[in-house]
This record gives C-alpha cells, structure tokens and sequence, in this order.
C-alpha cells in the first residue's frame, strides 16, 4: 500500500475504478458525511438505484465496507450501518494509539527529506482546506499527512493495520464546522508530530501524536455525551388520540 489512503470518491490511490470500488467508495462517504448514519438499513435495491449501478457491485461494496468495519451484514437478515457508541470510540482510540505509537516512533527513526516533503505539502493542504471549509477534502488531506509519516518508518503491514481503524475512528468526526481556533490547534498539533520526525526523535513524535489522539478523543466524547444527554430530556412524544 503505497499510495495515498483512498478515503474518498476522486482522492487516494488514483486509476480506473472497478464498479464494486466506485460503489465502496461511494458509500463510504455517505457513511462518514452523515448521510446515512449509524443504524442505517442498506437495503440492495435503494442503493442500487441511488448509485444507479446494479446490484451485483453495490453487494461487494458493501462486503469492502464490512471488512473496514463501517457496516454489519448478517446472511438472511441484511446488512446495517454499524452503531456509533462510547465504547466502540474508546476501543478504537485505544488501538489506534497502541499502532499509531508505533508507527510513528518507526518513522522518527528513518524520517528523510522526501517524507518531509510528502507530509508537509498534505498538511498545507488540510490547514487551506479546514480553512475554505471544504470537508470532504480536508479529511482526504488529513489522512495524507498521518500515513505520509506512519509510511516512512518502512513497514507496509503496520500501515494496512492501522487503516480500518482509522476508517472506523472517521465516522466519529462530526459535521459541525470548525472553529478558527481549532483548526489552529490542529495545525499546531500535527506541526509537532512533524518537527518531532524530522528531528528524529521518537520519544517526542510518539508523545505529539498521543497529545493529538488524546485531544480528538476527548472532544469526540464529550461531543457525544452532550448528545446523549439532550436525548434522554427530551419529553416522550406524545401519542395522538382519535
């Protein structure tokens, strides 16, 4: 897995898509931007019609997507997009921290001018797209920068390890705009997982990264708490009466 983590319709590895990856790709990013939100039936025939393709990729796009994690299919009952939760968030924190860890302490080790160049153009690119609010590329950018470096520590299998974690950790990042202040603080955070590599100093590349993972995390939870709280008081509707 050389190239770009393919994240999104148009971005990543590039080439002619097959029918099945076109539909993989497609939705996935109605899963990520909210269009079809966790708990979501994929019912074959709707989705077919909504892709305007056939069946028969729209099926093995699902299949793709099951195998990231994103979607549940059970043989004779159907197929779902997987439930967010709390618990979910934390565990897929938590291991996207025990491999990311790892990752980048590998690359601190080896980090080389080519590298620096790769993950400095996509981190000027996801701090121009945060601030032109362009979601769908932003998040493209994001992932180019985070596997630009995790790529440079030389291991292939780590980097395709990590990726259906971080495709799964994508559909808790909400759609509410960013602030000018977030985007700064992110930029500050990926600018010091970034010069930690490039003064090839793993300690200090490892402890950026889970400064930024912590952080993310933590807004994620209390993003979704506040959800479920404003749900819980919520007065019951009220059954009409004829």
């Amino acid at each position: 897995m050389n190239g770009p983590l393919e994240l999104l319709p148009g971005g990543g590895r590039g080439g002619r898509r097959t029918l099945a990856e076109h539909a993989a790709a497609e939705l996935h990013q109605l899963i990520l931007s909210g269009e079809l939100p966790s708990g979501t039936p994929l019912r074959l025939v709707e989705l077919a019609s909504r892709l305007e393709m056939s069946q028969m990729p729209v099926r093995e796009g699902l299949r793709r997507l099951e195998a990231l994690g994103l979607v549940e299919i059970i043989p004779h009952r159907g197929a779902w997009v997987r439930d967010l939760s709390l618990d979910d968030l934390r565990d897929t924190h938590e291991t996207r921290l025990a491999l990311e860890s790892l990752a980048v302490r590998a690359a601190a080790e080896h980090f080389g001018a080519e590298d620096l160049e790769k993950a400095a153009a996509a981190l000027a690119e996801h701090l121009r797209l945060s601030r032109a609010e362009d979601s769908v590329g932003a998040r493209q950018a994001h992932a180019d920068f985070h596997f630009a470096i995790y790529r440079a520590g030389g291991s292939q299998w780590l980097a395709r390890a990590i990726e259906p974690v971080w495709q799964n950790s994508e559909r808790y990042r909400f759609g509410s705009r960013p602030t000018a202040f977030l985007i700064e603080r992110n930029r500050a955070e990926h600018q010091a997982i970034l010069d930690a590599c490039v003064a090839r100093d793993p300690e200090a590349a490892e402890q950026a990264l889970r400064n930024h993972l912590a952080g993310a995390f933590q807004r994620i939870t209390n993003t979704m708490t506040r959800r479920a709280e404003g749900e819980q008081a919520r007065p019951p509707k009220r059954k009409e009466t004829s």
